[in-house]
């Protein structure tokens, strides 16, 4: 749970700040400066340019998360006279002044000598979201590896021509997390560049186990030596990792399938499906030191890697139609925790940021604003200050809009 007390009458902007600090802000303020300065000496002066202060730095945020609520395509709707015009906020801030913060809007406006990492301009952001997620919260024992789901609004898709569609830029990274299954909090972000030579680049990384297996150690990085139950899907999966989890007194229980998993070191008899007709919960085992293979069936094999639970000890999965289904205690744990997570996405995967630049630094920033938003709400959720309030996710929002966009109205919208 959360770290720190908040007072009863802590708002929005609190809780969103804890990750997203004045002094973050105040760097956003410098380096947009910095770079709009940059780019008029190249590109010719810009006369309708005044540098931006950290109120307006503020509000051109507060209209960017106005879209995570409202799901239009583009931000400028807001100013638009159309479904998506909002004009209780479009007067805080011309269309015309959003629009050059927007084109100078920078986090690192110069890229040092040194640097080669792909995402160098948005680092120093992911480096202090990190500290904040990791001051803030204390995570539980069960956590899982995967990645959030961050598809296109349905709506918007749905409405879509087949040559909008086609015209729509596919994202170049992918972005996955470390989660605490109890709450949702996003403990660790971790971004994938899909392009690049460097040695996490995908041009090095050809066999897919490889990178996921990458992905999960950076993503674990800060979980050694604290007894942490990972959860992870198929690609991440091997027996490789999860021994070299265990040193580190990181244990795991995954799913295995045999076409997505590494499957090296595990015996084939049980990656091989029975002949002979199976009762569903019916199970077979084969250990090795902790590590134990469990292959159970129903109305097909699933296999389960784990070094986490002993596999003598029974659990069961509840199904509405077919009632109790007895099965090793590890698949019961990893059916609570999926299902967990599949709530979280259905809850929280709304309320991205709809706005989509073609930077990919820019993309990786929104969705990891969305990201702390998301976590803003679930410290807020388990603080007093929402019983005072009682803000659902959306109306938790909009305050927050509210209070970027300096609007004095402190009445919950229904």
């Amino acid at each position: 749970g959360p770290t720190r007390k908040m007072p009863l009458t802590a708002s929005a902007m609190d809780f969103f700040q804890l990750f997203v600090p004045d002094n973050v802000l105040k760097n956003m303020v410098v380096q947009t400066n910095m770079y709009a300065k940059k780019y008029q000496e190249r590109f010719g002066s810009d006369d309708a340019w005044i540098d931006v202060t950290l109120t307006e730095m503020k509000a051109f945020l507060g209209y960017m998360i106005s879209t995570s609520i409202h799901h239009c395509e583009s931000v400028l709707s807001i100013w638009s006279s159309g479904f998506y015009s909002n004009k209780s906020i479009a007067l805080i801030m011309t269309q015309s002044r959003f629009e050059k913060i927007l084109k100078y809007f920078h986090i690192v406006a110069f890229r040092s000598s040194q640097t080669t990492h792909g995402l160098y301009k948005i680092q120093p952001f992911l480096d202090s979201l990190q500290n904040g997620f990791d001051s803030a919260f204390r995570p539980s024992q069960a956590q899982v590896l995967h990645e959030p789901l961050i598809d296109e609004d349905p709506v918007f898709i749905a409405t879509c021509t087949e040559r909008e569609l086609r015209k729509r830029k596919k994202r170049k990274f992918s972005l996955w997390v470390r989660q605490c299954s109890s709450t949702g909090f996003i403990c660790q972000i971790y971004v994938h560049l899909k392009e690049g030579s460097g040695v996490d680049g995908l041009d090095a990384l050809k066999n897919k186990p490889q990178l996921h297996s990458m992905v999960a150690k950076s993503l674990c990085q800060n979980a050694s030596g604290k007894n942490y139950i990972i959860f992870t899907g198929p690609s991440i999966t091997s027996l490789n990792l999860f021994e070299e989890f265990e040193k580190q007194e990181i244990y795991c229980c995954g799913l295995l399938s045999t076409r997505k998993s590494d499957c090296t070191g595990l015996p084939p008899s049980m990656l091989n499906n029975s002949e002979t007709p199976q009762f569903r919960g019916q199970y077979r085992i084969r250990m090795k030191g902790n590590m134990s293979l469990i292959c159970w069936y129903n109305k097909g094999h699933f296999r389960f890697l784990t070094n986490a639970y002993s596999p003598v000890q029974q659990g069961v999965i509840i199904k509405r139609k077919s009632g109790e289904i007895p099965c090793p205690l590890a698949v019961e744990a990893f059916a609570a925790h999926l299902s967990y997570i599949c709530k979280y996405d259905d809850k929280y995967s709304k309320y991205f940021i709809s706005h989509k630049p073609n930077k990919t630094w820019q993309q990786v920033f929104w969705f990891a604003i969305s990201i702390a938003i998301n976590n803003a709400y679930i410290l807020y959720k388990m603080s007093d200050a929402y019983h005072v309030t009682r803000y659902s996710r959306a109306q938790f929002g909009e305050r927050l809009v509210k209070e970027l966009l300096g609007l004095e109205d402190t009445s919950p919208s229904h």
